[in-house]
């Protein structure tokens, strides 16, 4: 029986996935895994049983990866689960930017009480709101991954010009982008020549706090900055001096604080941009068979922190081996297997970083006293039989 603890409400559609193996609650004694979504876990003691946690969404700073990695603990998320969610987000972002549709609406809705005289009102003060169109400007997309391939996608759908920029852009992510995006040779040129900015990239240390002063002083005036990956990839104090000047017109931001809150020109939306039903749902649908494939079969799909890997059930005996990534260990390992007469029909090895990761089939008796002597191979940091 696997155990599984919720650390918040996650969608029905993912829990029912899990079958009559798995027994699944908060705060469930010894879980093998756990299911999170924005619960913040960096100061809680990881349970000696854990053996992956499953983000129910994108972002995963609320997760202590680096102590994960060091326990063998495997971390997934579910990228492109909620894209379509935030895409949608950050089309309505641009649009409440150029139209002042939310001044707009404050404004009207203080008409209560006018009466008759309510109409006449409306026409003489609309034009205080008046704004400008999308279709025919240009959207820089900083990030070209699930979501932001799609919102370059979407814009150039309605009319604009899209300029992306990934110094890191796959195979994959690029086969999603329509030929007619320009690919921007530097984030400064993108910068310096589109109408709209939206972050897409993951908050690290690299990228923490790149919208800077530099990068503002580049910047066409009046540029709308949309920011619905992390708010700390916006410096706040360069944010709000570029807004006073007017180089930035507009900031429409899903991770607001108080500061920003009381900033002039912000649209701040709060933390909405997967809070979709059909996002909730995709999300947990995408952990819980992650979560699944790698506790019952050992393969690692959307890992953080660990390498792709993924090896095909032939009915044998498995089992996964998290080590060091230092020369040698296969070798060492396959030794000891072949020394108690094990003979291996298949196997796989990945790396990333400091961690590598083996799935190996075998027949033959894999018993704890053999276990426990791969399990002191210097380097090895977990041991499991599938």
């Amino acid at each position: 029986m696997y155990r599984i603890d919720l650390l918040n409400k996650i969608s029905k559609k993912g829990l029912n996935l899990f079958t009559e193996k798995y027994e699944y609650r908060a705060d469930i004694p010894d879980p093998d895994g756990i299911l999170v979504r924005s619960k913040e876990m960096k100061e809680m003691t990881l349970p000696s049983s854990l053996k992956a946690i499953a983000r129910a969404g994108a972002g995963v700073n609320n997760i202590p990866i680096d102590k994960c990695s060091e326990k063998g603990i495997v971390v997934f998320n579910t990228p492109g689960a909620n894209a379509n969610g935030v895409k949608e987000l950050v089309i309505l972002g641009m649009l409440l930017a150029s139209r002042k549709v939310v001044e707009g609406i404050t404004w009207a809705k203080g008409l209560v009480g006018e009466g008759d005289k309510v109409p006449d009102l409306i026409e003489k003060g609309k034009s205080k709101f008046g704004g400008t169109e999308i279709l025919g400007k240009t959207l820089g997309v900083v990030g070209l991954g699930a979501i932001g391939a799609i919102v370059a996608n979407t814009a150039e759908s309605l009319g604009m010009e899209v300029m992306g920029y990934d110094p890191f852009l796959s195979i994959e992510a690029a086969g999603r982008l329509s030929r007619n995006t320009k690919k921007a040779p530097s984030l400064d040129k993108l910068l310096s020549e589109c109408d709209f900015i939206t972050l897409h990239v993951p908050q690290n240390k690299d990228t923490k706090g790149f919208i800077n002063a530099d990068k503002f002083s580049i910047m066409k005036k009046g540029v709308v900055l949309l920011n619905f990956a992390r708010g700390g990839l916006v410096d706040t104090p360069s944010l709000k001096k570029a807004l006073a000047d007017g180089v930035v017109s507009c900031y429409v931001t899903d991770f607001p604080d108080e500061e920003i809150i009381k900033t002039d020109k912000v649209i701040a939306i709060p933390h909405l941009g997967a809070s979709t039903e059909e996002s909730e749902e995709n999300c947990a649908i995408m952990a819980a068979m992650q979560l699944m494939d790698f506790l019952e079969n050992g393969n690692i799909k959307n890992s953080v922190n660990f390498p792709e890997c993924s090896l095909d059930r032939s009915g044998k005996q498995r089992i996964t081996v998290t080590n060091q990534n230092t020369s040698g260990m296969i070798e060492k390992i396959t030794h000891l297997l072949a020394d108690n007469k094990i003979n291996i029909e298949d196997m796989i090895n990945k790396s990333k970083g400091n961690i590598a990761y083996n799935i190996i089939e075998m027949e033959g008796d894999i018993n704890a006293d053999l276990i426990k002597k791969i399990q002191s191979i210097d380097g090895i940091i977990t041991v499991r039989v599938l």
